[in-house]
């Protein structure tokens, strides 16, 4: 049976309930850091084997280390930064989604 699909309204409330109620994120704190090194883990794998850290990566890592003007080579860091952070998140948010998933299947609590 194919998981339940989402509309963006769906999305979009789910988001607004999220940035109102910060006490709701206190378990899911707790449940990410006893769960980060296996998250970490599969974030890596993700990464990697998407072809994310790969020769292009590298390239472009070697490329902003060797521009010469300082102000020119913290801006393209910070890009490069920005860029990789938005990819660990959204593979994140994804992970996220699958570990609740699998959460669901378990026994309700009693």
């Amino acid at each position: 049976m194919p998981g339940r699909r989402y509309t963006p309204e769906e999305v979009d409330s789910a988001i607004e309930a999220l940035s109102t109620d910060s006490d709701r994120f206190a378990h899911a704190q707790e449940v990410v850091t006893h769960a980060a090194p296996g998250l970490q883990r599969i974030l890596d794998e993700a990464l990697h084997s998407g072809g994310w850290f790969t020769e292009a990566h590298e390239g472009q890592v070697a490329g902003v280390s060797v521009l010469g003007d300082p102000a020119e080579r913290a801006l393209a860091m910070r890009t490069l930064l920005a860029e990789e952070t938005r990819l660990g998140m959204l593979v994140g948010v994804a992970v996220g989604l699958e570990l609740a998933k699998e959460l669901d299947k378990g026994d309700p609590p009693q």
